[in-house]
């Protein structure tokens, strides 16, 4: 099953022609970085050194990426403002977990870094395509290219 094709089928989309490529693929990053950050805290947490600042930003992380594919997923209404914040705050916490895990040598920091970095890629491109989206329907922008 693909979130991609679940929100490309929601009715608000399919009338609308509301559908952004770029966010669907943050969506789904971010779902699957969510899961991968969760994995790697519990990993973290086994681990015969301390980890505990791996443990916190991967769950900081894991969270903040939870609330960005759950808010980014709902296409009935429009909260485009809230997305694009949720889109730089995840970007900024994908950072900090990445930069976190790559201090470490064992292979599920090692994987979480990566899925942290493709997160926050797609998040970029999806920010930056709501921006666009919003440039040119004449919205008033006070947020550009994650800085809040």
């Amino acid at each position: 099953m693909s979130i991609q094709k679940m929100i490309s089928e929601h009715p608000s989309v399919a009338a609308s022609g509301w559908h952004n490529e770029a966010l669907g693929q943050a969506v789904k990053h971010a779902m699957y970085c969510a899961a991968i950050c969760n994995s790697c805290a519990d990993a973290c947490s086994a681990e015969p050194m301390d980890m505990r600042q791996c443990v916190r930003v991967c769950m900081d992380c894991s969270d903040v990426c939870t609330a960005t594919f759950r808010l980014a997923a709902r296409r009935t209404g429009s909260n485009r403002q809230l997305i694009r914040s949720m889109l730089a705050t995840c970007i900024h916490a994908c950072e900090i977990c990445e930069a976190e895990c790559a201090r470490h040598d064992n292979p599920h920091c090692r994987r979480c870094a990566q899925m942290c970095r493709e997160c926050a890629e797609d998040c970029r491109r999806a920010l930056e395509s709501v921006n666009d989206e919003v440039h040119a329907e004449g919205e008033v922008s006070t947020f550009e290219h994650g800085a809040a």
